[in-house]
């Protein structure tokens, strides 16, 4: 008998296949875990009449002696159910501290790379409802926004990738009790009992949590889909701005009326800033918040002069706020230059008066 989470994880499956840009190869995350497995097994299921490409990704790190057997294990799983599969090594010198954020900084970028190499568009991955309450909690000890505490989202765009979870809403023992029932075994990572890790010590807290002031994972994550409906606004209300005033040259420069900006409140200011210079700046991950406070602070004043951040520089000219992808080597263009340039790209000449900075990014974009 099918049970009820199962019924609804094929729904979404659905779902996710006729309402999102998904594309039709999808890569899934497996490390030999119960999570993962169950994961890519329901799948296996799925796809049969799905029309999905389906390919299991295994990062191998190399830290622990017994990662390539289990490793090995999945791919002889992934062969007994018909499912492509790879083992993705993490070669050179691990870190000595912060290996549990190395490691799934190299996880990602491995399982990216590879996506990008075979043109795979999402990546599917096993979070579910006890790691979306750990990680509201880890999140809040870290003393996080609205954003943090949103936690993780069942869809979101990392780099060229989308990341998809689509047990966020399936308890991990249901999990294991699918791959009881289909005879799986499945590999216990050792780490996952090592209280030096903040989400290990927080796991172990969840029953006590439970017991003596009834806060349930149900509850924790109830409260992050909350945070998720104000992020999700918050989104839309700084994309509307930007849409409406700011100006972008391609991708490397932006440009805002410093009044327009500075007459938002201070949360959607921070908001406005953090995706201009992530955009400009060309960075992965947003800037940090403190980074953020400084400069809004800092634009307040009348004594602002311009800085460099996150891969920006940041300058006020011609009654225009200006965010400009910094240029690690400097050059100098000459007028001459510049005139070759608007002949290619007229639309930067004529009435267009750029300032210098500007023109200079936008000359090493095109011309370099």
């Amino acid at each position: 008998m099918t049970a009820v989470w199962q019924k609804e994880f094929f729904s979404y499956l659905e779902w996710l296949k006729a309402h999102s840009k998904l594309g039709e190869k999808w890569a899934v995350g497996v490390s030999g875990g119960a999570d993962s497995l169950a994961l890519i097994i329901l799948l296996a299921d799925w796809v049969k009449n799905a029309e999905i490409e389906l390919t299991a990704l295994t990062v191998q790190h190399g830290l622990r002696p017994e990662a390539e057997d289990e490793a090995q294990y999945v791919a002889q799983l992934m062969a007994q159910y018909g499912i492509e599969h790879h083992i993705l090594y993490w070669e050179g010198e691990k870190p000595i501290t912060g290996v549990e954020n190395a490691a799934r900084q190299a996880r990602y970028e491995l399982i990216h790379d590879w996506c990008v190499e075979h043109e795979v568009k999402s990546l599917l991955v096993a979070h579910h409802k006890r790691d979306q309450a750990e990680t509201f909690l880890m999140r809040l000890q870290r003393g996080s926004g609205v954003d943090g505490l949103a936690a993780m989202a069942p869809i979101s765009k990392w780099r060229d990738l989308l990341v998809v979870r689509p047990l966020l809403q399936v308890n991990p023992e249901e999990l294991r009790k699918y791959l009881q029932e289909r005879n799986v075994r499945w590999v216990e990572d050792s780490s996952n009992q090592c209280e030096d890790f903040l989400r290990v010590k927080i796991r172990k807290l969840l029953p006590e949590l439970e017991n003596y002031i009834g806060l349930t994972r149900e509850r924790i994550c109830n409260t992050s889909l909350e945070m998720g409906r104000v992020r999700d606004y918050l989104e839309k209300q700084r994309d509307k701005f930007i849409n409406s005033q700011v100006r972008f040259y391609d991708k490397v420069v932006a440009a805002v009326a410093p009044e327009m900006l500075l007459s938002l409140h201070e949360e959607m200011g921070l908001r406005v800033l953090s995706a201009l210079l992530k955009k400009i700046g060309k960075l992965t991950y947003p800037l940090r918040m403190e980074e953020l406070e400084r400069l809004w602070e800092a634009l307040q004043t009348t004594e602002f002069k311009g800085r460099t951040l996150g891969g920006c520089e940041i300058f006020i000219l011609q009654k225009k706020l200006w965010f400009v992808t910094e240029l690690k080597n400097k050059q100098i263009l000459s007028k001459e230059d510049w005139k070759k340039f608007i002949i290619e790209y007229p639309q930067y000449g004529g009435k267009c008066i750029l300032p210098y900075k500007v023109r200079c990014v936008l000359y090493n974009e095109y011309m370099r």
